[in-house]
């Protein structure tokens, strides 16, 4: 049993603005059965995901290839097989690793959204290894190249499922400045709140998150 594949890992792109889900890029991976041979005549190529989908099935005379769609950040234990005419199923374990970024952009705000990080994988396996918050938040000028507008005063807060906040950073955004937070965090095992409190100005701002959910590099190696 023989099976090729370029690559066992991916991203999976989630795109918000103003607050509202835009686009999600999902990954697709394939797994190549084309070089396994048999004593006897094969009638399926199959993938397991193991995640509580039911076992992706291809007929070796339609398809020598077996696509996988992950929608999902997590760590897979994938169940390449194949079986005969005969009943018989080999198997091979892959593993895959799927990660997660979300981009996040709401403008002319003093009102700025809650965003929800769940780090909590659905297939159940473990969890990820941290967490990176990248958050810019821009004053821009009240008029453009002339100013005319003033500070704000911010807060970053991250919190976490019994409501309290686990990482704050409060500063100050001159007009015509962007502030940055940027933070690794360990604590992958429960849901996590964004939250930007704007605390004094007048002027409205710009925000920009980028959220990603990393895991340990435990994948299978590529076997192209």
């Amino acid at each position: 049993m023989v099976v090729n594949y370029d690559s066992t890992n991916g991203t999976i792109v989630e795109t918000y603005v103003d607050g509202e889900l835009e686009s999600t890029s999902n990954i697709i991976l394939d797994f190549d059965f084309s070089k396994t041979i048999s004593e006897y005549q094969l009638v399926s190529f199959g993938i397991d995901p193991n995640d509580g989908r039911s076992p992706i099935l291809v007929a070796p005379e339609s398809s020598q290839t077996v696509s996988v769609e992950f929608s999902e950040h997590g760590i897979y234990y994938l169940e390449a097989f194949t079986i005969d005419e005969m009943g018989a199923r080999e198997n091979l374990p892959i593993v895959v690793r799927i990660e997660l970024n979300i981009e996040w952009n709401e403008d002319t705000t003093n009102e700025p959204d809650s965003l929800e990080i769940d780090s909590i994988p659905k297939n159940g396996g473990p969890y990820p290894s941290m967490i990176i918050i990248d958050s810019d938040v821009e004053n821009p000028e009240l008029i453009e190249n002339v100013g005319g507008g003033r500070e704000v005063e911010i807060t970053w807060r991250l919190f976490d499922e019994a409501d309290d906040a686990c990482l704050i950073r409060p500063t100050t955004v001159d007009e015509g400045e962007i502030a940055n937070w940027k933070v690794h965090h360990r604590i992958t095992n429960e849901v996590h709140d964004l939250r930007i409190s704007y605390d004094s100005g007048q002027d409205y701002i710009d925000i920009d998150h980028s959220i990603s959910i990393l895991y340990e590099e435990i994948e299978s190696l590529p076997n192209p």
